[in-house]
């Protein structure tokens, strides 16, 4: 199924960039206008330039951030700042953050993985993405030629077959070492040895690979190829290298492999929705309320909420000095308010439950669209700060899920609600790039 090959990586060069702790940045959509200010001063050579560069009140069709890019990475490449290696190789990617008060590692593999069309279901997605971050990608594409950012996939190590291939070839000294924010560590190892690379991929090719993030980054990718093929006057082979796209494999076992929650902050909802939604929940939900007051309020919360197979919902807004907890009632309708199309499995989701249900039916508005009226926070006390501080009214909490859930509804087809996982932390871009040229 899955097609891994080796490539030709691009990177900094050591001798002339020694701290790679000041080049690499997050990928693109985590960059606030903040973070890319800061990027920019911490370094001249920081790669924020390349995958998320500044926008200009005078741009142009001519003169834009992405010819801009296009003009700093060929600048880069032939000073010599950037280099790209001339024996193809694939690479591991040791990432170290800390996470509740523990060291992890989540260890990758970076490869060349061939695209392939959705409908193959080799490579499968769990959520679905949004016109402007594909055109952003898209016109990043064709601007550099090069994946400067992988898509972060999953794969399933059958019978532990790679990792000891991976724990022997990491025992050498990393060609990379980065530090990041957080006390976040980046080892990289290059892999030559053809008969080495042979066998990971053998391992790999017999099954699909999900996509953990970079949903646009891949649909971009498969637009560049089908453009680049239909732009062609020539024939052209299936084995160009715009047919392959970057990605960092993980393991769907990998301990490292953290997801989070994105909460759901709410906003500029009209007085009356608000103050009618406990009602409203009413007719749905049996309701359990947990004083804000209790001591270790979030470990309460996680007791009556993570270790069960039944929906439970958390909610604050409604009750200044209670956090709600949501039980489905028996007999009550929810998949009627659903979309008809979907499974029961996306049915029961915690997170369609409080986008399709909650959101849309009861506060009539669109979480998928209204950005606006919806963000997303990662921390629960953070978010209930903001609603005690009147800065939203209302917050939702979902309860993390786990990667075999997130295999389960891609191998259905399914695709869950757009902000449904958060693969902390993101993996870092600036390490390893693909030329395309």
């Amino acid at each position: 199924m899955a097609e891994i090959h080796p490539f030709r990586g691009g990177h900094y060069n050591q001798s002339l960039v020694s701290d790679l702790s000041k080049v690499i940045c997050p990928p693109y959509d985590v960059i606030s206008p903040q973070l890319q200010r800061e990027l920019y001063a911490l370094s001249e050579y920081n790669f924020v330039r390349l995958e998320f560069g500044r926008e200009l009140p005078q741009d142009t069709v001519g003169d834009n951030r992405y010819t801009r890019a296009k003009a700093t990475l060929e600048q880069w490449l032939s000073e010599g700042i950037l280099r790209i290696d001339e024996t193809p190789a694939i690479y591991i990617h040791d990432h170290y953050f800390q996470f509740q008060e523990r060291r992890h590692r989540r260890r990758g593999i970076i490869a060349r993985v061939r695209l392939e069309e959705w409908e193959s279901k080799v490579v499968r997605p769990h959520e679905g993405t949004l016109p402007g971050a594909r055109r952003d990608r898209l016109d990043l594409l064709w601007a550099l030629q090069a994946n400067t950012s992988p898509v972060l996939a999953m794969y399933e190590d059958i019978g532990q077959q790679i990792a000891p291939i991976l724990e022997r070839e990491s025992a050498r000294k990393p060609v990379m070492r980065a530090s990041g924010p957080d006390s976040e560590r980046h080892d990289v190892w290059a892999i030559t040895d053809e008969d080495i690379i042979r066998q990971i991929a053998s391992n790999l090719s017999h099954q699909p690979l999900y996509i953990a993030d970079g949903h646009h980054r891949y649909t971009s990718a498969l637009t560049y190829r089908r453009e680049r093929h239909s732009f062609s006057t020539t024939v052209v082979s299936t084995s160009e290298p715009y047919d392959f796209v970057m990605m960092t494999l993980v393991d769907l076992t990998d301990p490292g492999l953290v997801i989070l929650a994105p909460h759901r902050l709410i906003r500029g909802i009209p007085r009356p929705l608000v103050d009618g939604l406990i009602a409203k929940l009413e007719a749905f939900f049996e309701i359990d309320r947990l004083p804000l007051s209790t001591p270790g309020i979030w470990q309460r919360v996680d007791e009556l909420t993570i270790d069960t197979d039944e929906t439970r919902l958390v909610c604050f807004g409604p009750e200044q000095d209670n956090i709600l907890i949501l039980r489905v009632r028996d007999g009550a309708d929810i998949s009627s308010m659903m979309p008809s199309f979907h499974t029961e499995l996306f049915q029961r989701l915690d997170v369609s439950i409080v986008d399709h249900v909650i959101l849309e039916k009861l506060l009539e508005i669109d979480a998928a669209d209204d950005e606006d009226k919806v963000h997303y926070s990662h921390d629960r006390q953070s978010a209930v700060n903001r609603v005690l501080d009147q800065e939203y009214q209302l917050a939702f909490f979902l309860r993390p899920v786990k990667p075999q859930l997130v295999r389960t509804v891609a191998d259905a087809g399914e695709t869950m609600p757009r902000k449904s996982t958060y693969f902390y932390p993101k993996t870092p871009v600036g390490l390893v790039f693909y030329h395309l040229v």
